[in-house]
C-alpha cells in the first residue's frame, strides 16, 4: 500500500506556504470552478506570489481530493475525488495542444504554479496506478515472448459481457452516448502522440510517424480519422464540437486521456508510451468491431458507423508494425528497461478496461436520452 503525502514539494518561489488545514469535502464543483478562473488569470504566478490566499481553498480541496482518491487501494474508491483531480489534471494537460481557440487561454500554459499542481496530483496518482500491478514480475520476465504472446491473445480476445452488452443489447440511445463520451477522445485523436516524434531518425521513429500520418489522413482532413468520428456524430443530431460532452466523461476516461499526456510529455516514458500504444493498436480492431456489430444491427448508415470500420481495417497493421517495428527493437536498444515496455502494455490495458467499464456503466445508467443538437463547424 502508498502512503500518499499531501505536503507541497515544490513551491513557487518567494512563497511561504504552509500545507492548507484539509477540509472535508464531498462537492467539488466551487473549487473546480475556481480553477478555470485561475486558468484565465492573467500573471498567475505573480498573483499567487502576492496574495496566496487566491489558492487557499483550491489547494485544500486538492489535499482533501488525494487523501480520499489515493491513500489506501484496499478501502473503496471515492469517485467525487477521482473525477476532481482528474478534471483538473486535463484542464492543465490540454494547454499542450492547440485548439484553435482564444488565444488569451494559453496565458498560463508555462505556468509553474500550474506545474505544480499537476506533479502534486501525478505523483500521488502514478504511485497508486503502479499499485495496482505486479511491477517485479514484469521485470523478470522474457520480454520479447511476453510481448509476442500478450499480442496474439489481445488480437481476438474470448467475448465479454461487455462485448456481449455492445454486439447485443445497446440501443440506440445507448450508441449515441457511447459516441458522445467517446468523442472527448475521438474529436482530437492521435494529438498527444505527435509529442513523442520530435528527435533522432531512426526505424523506430519511421514507423510511429507512418502511423501518426495514417491516423491524420496523410494530411487530409476529409481522410483525417477524426473527421469521420464527426460524421457519426452528425448523423445521430450529436454536437461535434470537441470536448461538448466532457461532462459526460468518467473519471476512468480522464485518467486514461491524462495518462497519455504524462507518458507523452516526459521522454522518460518513452518505452512505457510505446508499450502502451503497441496494446492500443493490437487491441483496437476487436473493440471497434464490437462497435461497428452494434451500429450494423441499429441499421445504421455508414456515416454512423465508418469510424469503427476504417479503425478496424488500419489498426490491423498498426497493432503489426507496433508489435514488429517499434516495441520488439525497443527491447533490443533498451535491454536493461525493456521491462517497461511490458508495463506499459499492461497499464494502457488495465487503464482502458477500467475506462471502458465505466463508459458501459455510464450507458446503461442513463435516465434519459441526450438531446438532438445541430452540429456545428468546428474551424
Amino acid at each position: 500500500m502508498t502512503t500518499v503525502s499531501v505536503s507541497p514539494n515544490i513551491l513557487l518561489k518567494g512563497i511561504e506556504q504552509e500545507l492548507p488545514i484539509v477540509p472535508q469535502i464531498s462537492d467539488f464543483s466551487e473549487s473546480e470552478k475556481r480553477l478555470t478562473e485561475l486558468l484565465a488569470t492573467a500573471d498567475l504566478d505573480q498573483q499567487v506570489t502576492q496574495r496566496p490566499d487566491l489558492v487557499k481553498d483550491f489547494e485544500g480541496a486538492i489535499a482533501a481530493a488525494l487523501e480520499a482518491a489515493y491513500a489506501s487501494i484496499s478501502e473503496p474508491h471515492d469517485d467525487d475525488a477521482h473525477l476532481f483531480l482528474q478534471r483538473v489534471l486535463y484542464r492543465i494537460n490540454r494547454l499542450n495542444l492547440f485548439w484553435y481557440d482564444d488565444l488569451q487561454h494559453y496565458r498560463n500554459e508555462r505556468s509553474f504554479y500550474l506545474q505544480w499542481v499537476r506533479d502534486r496530483i501525478e505523483s500521488a496518482w502514478q504511485a497508486w496506478e503502479l499499485d495496482q500491478l505486479d511491477v517485479e514480475q514484469f521485470k523478470q520476465a522474457d520480454i520479447k515472448q511476453i510481448l509476442t504472446e500478450w499480442g496474439d491473445a489481445d488480437l481476438d480476445p474470448p467475448v465479454s459481457e461487455n462485448k456481449r452488452f455492445l454486439r447485443e443489447e445497446m440501443d440506440l440511445e445507448g450508441y449515441r452516448r457511447l459516441l458522445a463520451i467517446a468523442s472527448l477522445d475521438g474529436l482530437v485523436e492521435a494529438s498527444r502522440m505527435s509529442r513523442i516524434l520530435g528527435g533522432a531518425s531512426n526505424e523506430v521513429q519511421a514507423t510511429l510517424i507512418r502511423v501518426l500520418l495514417e491516423e491524420y489522413g496523410n494530411g487530409r482532413l476529409s481522410r483525417k480519422h477524426s473527421t469521420f468520428f464527426a460524421k457519426m456524430m452528425a448523423e445521430l443530431d450529436l454536437n461535434t464540437q470537441p470536448e461538448g460532452y466532457f461532462e459526460l466523461a468518467p473519471w476512468q476516461l480522464l485518467a486514461s486521456i491524462n495518462h497519455n499526456f504524462l507518458l507523452t510529455e516526459c521522454k522518460r516514458h518513452f518505452l512505457r508510451y510505446n508499450g502502451g500504444l503497441t496494446y492500443f493498436e493490437i487491441a483496437g480492431p476487436s473493440i471497434y468491431t464490437d462497435y461497428l456489430i452494434a451500429a450494423q444491427r441499429l441499421g445504421l448508415s455508414n456515416d454512423a458507423s465508418g469510424y469503427w470500420e476504417l479503425h478496424i481495417r488500419e489498426d490491423e497493421r498498426h497493432g503489426q508494425w507496433m508489435l514488429r517495428d517499434v516495441a520488439l527493437p525497443l527491447a533490443d536498444h533498451y535491454p536493461e528497461n525493456a521491462w517497461e515496455i511490458v508495463l506499459g502494455y499492461a497499464q494502457e490495458k488495465y487503464i482502458g478496461d477500467r475506462a471502458g467499464d465505466a463508459i458501459i456503466q455510464r450507458i446503461k445508467q442513463a435516465q434519459s436520452p441526450l438531446p438532438r443538437v445541430q452540429s456545428q463547424p468546428s474551424f
